[in-house]
């Protein structure tokens, strides 16, 4: 029905199915009904695409756009709702479909042997996922951290103080948690310790822009190594293996050294990818040609990082530079650290070992494929997901509770003796885990830990940085007035 010109026209809650009623109460104010063009953090915690692409089941309802650009017709986005009921979540699900990859990866590294019994040389999955799918899944969290802090435009204010807040906290949860969770006997190395004081280092990363934080993650790329080499090299320190919780307690300085600048993800290298997908967080993820750019340039840097660090391994002297500082080793043995990566550390005698792109070299080649190719996954998920969304429901399903199956992973590798039929139990595990994540995410939602971090963050900071009333609370609706385009006659359409 048309309405009168130059009059106000009342636009239902945004976002809700045919038939349903808003609650009654107080709610912040939102861009579908007042027709604000600044997009509050709010309404992007989750998906980057929202609140500029149209809901489904509200298609008849007038939104906020920006741009114009292709959408994936619903394939692209989908919803979770919380256990109550009364909120949903809109995720993106080809970023999730890439988290769920990076822990079908790391589960194949985990459970998969690293060698073919019958040539000796590395398997194709080691080829493929050892370093580069941990490596996908740090990109990624730093893509979450954009979209934590205010997706596309930071935030800023009460909410600025408060986003921070809650990183810090969400750090500190995962690195008690993941040291905690080293008190098993978990036979592979825990990225979760790792993980937590990456989050911690970034806060100040989600001040920055997106070209500061393209240039701090070729920074880090570039000089950590360097920094890594020099503290092997000069301090003395007790290496750990998985440092635990009462490690910590009895040897902070050893155990933050091993987890800033030693281990096997030392964070000082690993902010590469942290601080890269700040950067790629805030920007228009939803749009095709960012996710053809993604893919391209992924596959740019890889292959430029590959062929730069053979050239100057095989034809620059830095296998006889190596082989010099190195006489108990022969081109072999460091042919097959290449392959297979350091055990566990690269020898600190000579700052050519910086040339070579190993898993878990963590040299500035490594850095750069694995940060490549985590690229290259990003986008063509997106670009997957814009068709065919709905084909990648079980692998996005893993990766909407990550935090919660790499915990059973980790209990599961340290109570079941994986080595005697390793193809079997990767199956069984990948199996369940689609099984388990897809069956909780549509009756509860969010992942229990996940959920459970999720309320010890936001309570700690809501404590510390109350919620302001008056710039929180607003009318359930409000009239927003028709604004008639050039030429046009000022009627608009509302309802389904």
């Amino acid at each position: 029905m048309n309405a009168p010109q130059n009059q106000p026209l009342e636009i239902p809650e945004g976002n809700l199915a045919p038939g349903e009623r808003p609650m009654p109460g107080p709610r912040p104010p939102r861009a579908v009904w007042t027709a604000d063009p600044e997009l509050t953090r709010a309404e992007s915690t989750s998906d980057p695409s929202s609140p500029w692409e149209p809901d489904p089941s509200t298609s008849g309802i007038p939104v906020v756009r920006r741009g114009r650009h292709k959408t994936s017709r619903g394939t692209g986005v989908y919803r979770i709702q919380s256990r109550d009921g009364r909120k949903t979540a809109r995720r993106t699900v080809g970023i999730d479909a890439a988290r769920g990859l990076a822990m079908i990866g790391m589960v194949a590294v985990h459970t998969l042997p690293a060698l073919n019994p019958d040539t000796g040389e590395p398997t194709w999955v080691w080829r493929v996922a050892a370093g580069h799918a941990s490596a996908l899944f740090a990109l990624l969290a730093g893509v979450s951290l954009a979209f934590l802090t205010g997706s596309r435009k930071r935030d800023t204010g009460r909410s600025r103080l408060r986003s921070r807040v809650s990183l810090t906290v969400r750090a500190l949860v995962l690195l008690l948690f993941g040291l905690s969770l080293n008190l098993l006997p978990i036979p592979v190395f825990d990225i979760l310790p790792y993980y937590g004081l990456m989050f911690l280092l970034a806060i100040p990363f989600t001040l920055l822009s997106n070209r500061a934080n393209l240039v701090a993650a070729g920074a880090f790329a570039v000089i950590a190594p360097f920094l890594m080499q020099l503290s092997l090299a000069n301090f003395d320190y007790t290496p750990y293996f998985n440092a635990d919780i009462v490690d910590f307690a009895l040897d902070p300085v050893n155990v933050f050294v091993d987890l800033l600048l030693t281990g096997h993800y030392p964070a000082i290298t690993w902010m590469t990818f942290i601080c890269l997908g700040l950067a790629l967080g805030r920007m228009p993820l939803n749009r095709e040609r960012v996710q053809i750019a993604l893919v391209t340039m992924g596959a740019v840097v890889a292959g430029l990082a590959v062929g730069l660090s053979n050239l100057l391994l095989y034809r620059a002297g830095g296998m006889q530079a190596i082989l010099a500082a190195n006489p108990d080793m022969s081109a072999t043995d460091v042919r097959w650290i290449v392959k297979l990566g350091p055990d566990p550390i690269l020898p600190p005698t000579t700052n050519w070992w910086l040339v070579i792109d190993g898993p878990h070299t963590n040299t500035p080649f490594a850095l750069a494929y694995s940060a490549g190719l985590a690229m290259v996954a990003l986008g063509g998920f997106l670009l997957l997901s814009r068709t065919a969304g709905r084909w990648l429901a079980p692998i996005a399903a893993i990766g909407t509770m990550t935090l919660t199956l790499y915990t059973l992973h980790m209990l599961f590798l340290a109570t079941v003796d994986t080595a005697q039929r390793p193809g079997f139990w990767f199956f069984i595990q990948v199996a369940v885990a689609a099984l388990v994540a897809t069956a909780w995410m549509k009756a509860l939602g969010r992942g229990p830990l996940e959920t459970l971090v999720r309320i010890v963050c936001r309570r700690v900071s809501r404590l510390i940085i109350p919620p302001d009333p008056e710039r929180d609370a607003a009318p359930a609706t409000a009239p927003v007035p028709v604004v008639a385009p050039p030429g046009g006659s000022g009627s608009s359409r509302a309802g389904g």
